[in-house]
Parts: structure tokens; C-alpha cells; sequence
């Protein structure tokens, strides 16, 4: 607990929570952001990117630890999901608290409006939509088996782009540690960019 609360703090890295907790604390992690309300406020994207560079030192099997979070992530928005088709509507006028916000709910219900299915990819790779989409969708009574395929790739994609970047720019370059915002911000810029290219081409093809 100690530990945890030093993680918290700033006093320990993300790169010792990893080496200390290792494949299960990474589970939980990824799991909780993607799967349970109250994650939204978890370092997924820092978080990736620094198992993967915690692989290239040797210190998780990058096999494992791909396989290992993909699952996390797809049945953690599953679990998202089957608390958005449980609660329904009502989810949208739950009262603020400490861990809950509505305005994030908000947010990704605009979100959602906009880019429809495709937001279970792209929120993939945004911080706090990332969480409430799986939510919205349930409530949105979205098919499961499209919401699943969505999910599966969304999960893939994300798990993957990130913790294999890590991996090889640590297996490359000295000291990249000590750059993973950077890291993760070209990572995500690079990986929504083709996504958003092709909505905006959809859109345009609608319009004529």
C-alpha cells in the first residue's frame, strides 16, 4: 500500500510500479480504465508504452504482455458495455461525485453522435472517452456482436501500437524513457490520424 500511494505521489515511476507489480498490475490497470466508470483518471497510454520499454530492458516478455493486455482491454470495454445496457438512460442523470462526472458521459455521447461505431476504435486512443465509450454504446443498445468487432480491433490496435513502440525505440535509442509523453502523443497523433482521415472522406462523400 505504501508503495501504491508513493506511485500516487510522483515518488515512484511508472516504470517501478511496472517492475513491482508486473503482468497482473497491468491487467488490473488496463482492465479498471477501459472496463469500470471509475477509471477514467488511469495513465493507459504512459502506462503501454512503458511495459513495452520495461520489455526491451527484459524485465516482461513482450509476447505475454501484448496477449496479456489485449484481453484485458477487449473485456474491459465488454464490461463497460453490460453496465451501459443494465443502467440505461438513467446512467445520463446520476448526480456527481467524487468518481463520477457526468460531463464525461456527456462528452462521449457527443462523441459517439458524430463518429458513430468508429468511436469504439478511435476512443481507444483518447484519455476519458476512451472509458465512457463501451458505456454509451451499452446504453445506446449498439448490436453486441458489431460492438464486439469494433472492440476486438480497437483493443488490438491500441494495446499493440503502444507497448510495441515502447519496445523498439527502447531497444534503439538510449534513454527514451525519459520521453514517453512525447512518445505517446506522436504514437496517438499516428495511430488516429489515418481513422480520422477516412471519417472526414466518408462525410465528404455523403455530402455530394
Amino acid at each position: 500500500m505504501e508503495f501504491l500511494s508513493g506511485v500516487v505521489s510522483g515518488a515512484y515511476s511508472l516504470d517501478d510500479l511496472i517492475r513491482w507489480g508486473g503482468y497482473l498490475v497491468l491487467f488490473g490497470i488496463v482492465f479498471t480504465e477501459t472496463g469500470l466508470l471509475v477509471g477514467f483518471f488511469l495513465p493507459g497510454d504512459s502506462l503501454l508504452i512503458t511495459a513495452g520499454l520495461v520489455a526491451a530492458a527484459g524485465g516482461l516478455n513482450v509476447w505475454w504482455l501484448n496477449a496479456l493486455l489485449v484481453v484485458a482491454a477487449v473485456t474491459g470495454d465488454s464490461v463497460g458495455y453490460a453496465i451501459g445496457a443494465r443502467l440505461g438512460p438513467r446512467l445520463f442523470t446520476r448526480p456527481k461525485s467524487l468518481l463520477f462526472n457526468p460531463r464525461h458521459i456527456e462528452r462521449t455521447r457527443a462523441f459517439y453522435a458524430r463518429h458513430g461505431a468508429k468511436t469504439i476504435v478511435i476512443a481507444r486512443f483518447v484519455p476519458i472517452i476512451r472509458t465512457f465509450a463501451p458505456v454509451v454504446a451499452g446504453v445506446g443498445q449498439m448490436a453486441y456482436r458489431r460492438f464486439l468487432f469494433y472492440n476486438v480491433a480497437g483493443g488490438v490496435g491500441w494495446v499493440t501500437s503502444m507497448t510495441w513502440t515502447g519496445y523498439l525505440l527502447g531497444r534503439a535509442i538510449p534513454n527514451i524513457a525519459n520521453y514517453v509523453h512525447l512518445v505517446v502523443v506522436i504514437v496517438i497523433v499516428l495511430s488516429v490520424t489515418p481513422i480520422v482521415v477516412e471519417i472526414v472522406r466518408e462525410r465528404r462523400r455523403r455530402s455530394v
